[in-house]
């Protein structure tokens, strides 16, 4: 396997304890779980929480991109308001498209 910098790595297993909630053994190279062992369980939840938000944003973007969903049903895919996932979008350079019959119903 490689680490996050291209480089075949040992992994690692890396065990959370010690918080309310159901236990988890992970496996990561061996850089990783250096970098994680150093942190505080607080931190590393709400890392992986935060990163779990932004993948399933990423994804249910790239099904929008792609004509799998509709943008109502990524913004459900990714559990956030359809406001939201715009405002993402937008900031990953994405722009709304708009046909010409659109644009005319939109205007009225």
């Amino acid at each position: 396997m490689r680490d996050p910098g291209g480089h075949d790595s040992p992994l690692i297993p890396l065990y959370f304890k010690g918080m309310s909630g159901k236990s988890l053994t992970l496996t990561l190279p061996i850089a990783l779980a250096k970098e994680f062992e150093t942190l505080h369980q607080d931190l590393l939840v709400e890392l992986l929480q935060r990163g779990l938000q932004e993948v399933k944003i990423d994804r249910a973007l790239d099904l929008y991109i792609h004509g799998g969903l509709s943008f109502g049903a990524a913004a459900e895919r990714a559990g956030v308001s359809q406001s939201e996932l715009s405002r993402r979008a937008y900031a990953r350079g994405m722009e709304p498209s708009f046909s010409a019959t659109t644009l005319a119903e939109e205007l009225g």
